[in-house]
């Protein structure tokens, strides 16, 4: 293989993930065409033989390996390009159809069937003409350098081995992946009256947005006696007509506020496309995603676990901090990236710090008790778990967040950088960003920070704080703002408005 062509494939490593443009727009050419996810298979059995030292060339015992797609339109290509290839590779493989992240990782755990390692084809809530790869064996997900490896030895050349011709077979793993999930649910639930049926009562409204989320209101919810009237966007649809699936969006939140309010449900659960993230909304309408999510696995966490350590981003709030400590609880604030909160979590535990989630504030939520794996479905079966025993007392999730103080005002800019030199652009203005803060006036940088630049307010802003950073799948630097005082952020906003005016390389159109 050229340099060329591997200077090609590596563009498209997105951290722990490959994404591309899989189908071709006016303004976007394709970069998943059938021969590229073929090469990127062959990359993928070379991985498992020399790196993660799999029987790839076994004649006698094939390695298995699970692939599934969410509800993208080109999931069904891209799964075609890529079973020939594992296939050629001497692969067996097992074709789960649609289906999740989190339920492809399970595929290497569950007995039945016996993968050795899985692939799950999506573009998380990226827009429909985007696609990508995501790469599991039974000890965890891909990390960063795999990936590297991967596209480096995508090509048939590389595979070296004598093999016979993989073999293909077809199951439906959401149907294992719900009755477990039902399972861990009803063994949770010990206060239900009737223990096979321990949601009966419970009106949930659930938003998949189109992805491949629509099975938990069937195939768990409504299984397990809830009422899931007024669930909406549960067809798997690779247009995603109705709104982005992501619960970090505010259109998508709005949403389902909207269909808990009108049904009147107890509560709303809405997932994105691939289902590794998910939020809630509250019978009030409260948003429960981003701080207080974090918070209310937190509570349930450290309840379980007393004095356990909780990972999570870097852009939460200073009231987060505050509510997990006061429960007994610690935080450690760690970078953005759901494989580096996970990461992180499992070195403080191997180090012997007790540590029981990792999570983003983009909803990415990883347990201990669950393979650290971030799994959405599973958040929301945890939560779902203790809402119902706290239902004995009168009380429900949300109560969990009643000690958790909220901003007044909150508010985030997203500076396009403009540059070719991307990283380098962005790493010179947080760089000048930080001296400008030293000797603003009523702005001090916070020490306790190991991403961008982060600066508590004072004085006349009031207590509150923000935060820059570099975002990690586009060419932005975003800034975070929160404040304790009303108006104090467009004051703030208006004072540091010259600084970026004088910045070279980004677009401040957005400030």
């Amino acid at each position: 293989m050229s340099n060329t062509q591997k200077n090609d494939l590596s563009a498209l490593q997105n951290g722990s993930d490959i994404r591309g443009i899989a189908m071709q727009t006016v303004n976007k050419e394709v970069t998943l065409p059938n021969q590229v996810i073929e090469k990127i298979g062959y990359g993928f059995a070379v991985w498992l033989k020399e790196k993660k030292h799999l029987a790839v060339d076994s004649l006698d015992k094939p390695v298995k390996v699970a692939v599934g797609h969410d509800s993208r339109l080109s999931g069904e290509r891209i799964k075609t390009a890529l079973i020939e290839a594992l296939t050629n590779a001497g692969i067996d493989v097992v074709d789960v159809g649609l289906a999740t992240t989190p339920a492809l990782f399970m595929a290497t755990q569950y007995e039945q069937y016996d993968c050795e390692a899985s692939i799950m084809i999506t573009a998380s809530h990226l827009p429909f003409e985007y696609n990508g790869l995501k790469f599991f064996t039974a000890s965890g997900g891909a990390e960063h350098e795999d990936i590297a490896y991967i596209l480096e030895h995508a090509d048939w050349d590389a595979v070296t081995w004598e093999n016979n011709q993989g073999v293909t077979m077809k199951k439906n793993l959401l149907e294992e992946y719900s009755a477990d999930l039902r399972k861990k649910i009803i063994s949770g639930i010990k206060t239900a009256s009737n223990p096979d049926m321990p949601l009966k009562g419970k009106h949930i409204v659930v938003d998949a947005g189109n992805g491949a989320g629509g099975f938990f209101a069937t195939e768990v919810l409504e299984k397990l006696g809830a009422d899931i009237s007024g669930s909406q966007f549960l067809e798997p649809d690779g247009h995603f007509p109705n709104h982005v699936p992501n619960p970090d969006n505010k259109e998508a939140m709005e949403s389902i506020k909207t269909a808990v309010l009108e049904n009147k449900a107890d509560m709303g659960v809405i997932f994105d496309t691939d289902v590794d993230r998910s939020a809630l909304v509250d019978r009030n309408g409260q948003a429960v995603n981003r701080n207080n999510l974090i918070a209310v696995i937190s509570a349930i966490a450290i309840q379980e676990n007393p004095g356990t350590t909780i990972v999570t981003s870097s852009a939460t709030s200073e009231h987060l901090k505050d509510f997990i400590e006061q429960l007994g609880g610690h935080q450690n604030r760690y970078i953005t990236g759901y494989r580096n909160v996970i990461n992180q979590a499992i070195k403080l535990n191997q180090e012997g710090t007790h540590t029981s989630v990792a999570i983003e504030t983009s909803g990415h939520a990883a347990l201990k008790e669950n393979y650290f794996l971030d799994d959405g479905a599973y958040l929301i079966a945890k939560i779902l778990i203790a809402d119902a025993e706290m239902a004995v007392d009168g009380k429900n999730f949300s109560s969990l967040l009643e000690n958790l103080k909220q901003p007044v005002e909150t508010d985030e800019v997203r500076f396009k950088i403009t540059t070719d030199t991307v990283q380098q652009t962005g790493e010179t203005v947080i760089e000048a960003f930080s001296k400008f803060i030293q000797e603003a006036p009523d702005l001090e940088v916070e020490p306790d920070n190991l991403e961008g630049v982060r600066a508590n307010t004072l004085g006349r802003y009031g207590s509150g704080w923000l935060q820059m950073r570099m975002s990690l799948h586009e060419p932005l630097l975003v800034l975070y703002f929160e404040s304790n005082q009303k108006d104090a952020i467009a004051q703030l906003k208006n004072d540091i408005r010259s600084f970026f005016m004088k910045q070279e390389g980004i677009d401040t159109s957005s400030l």
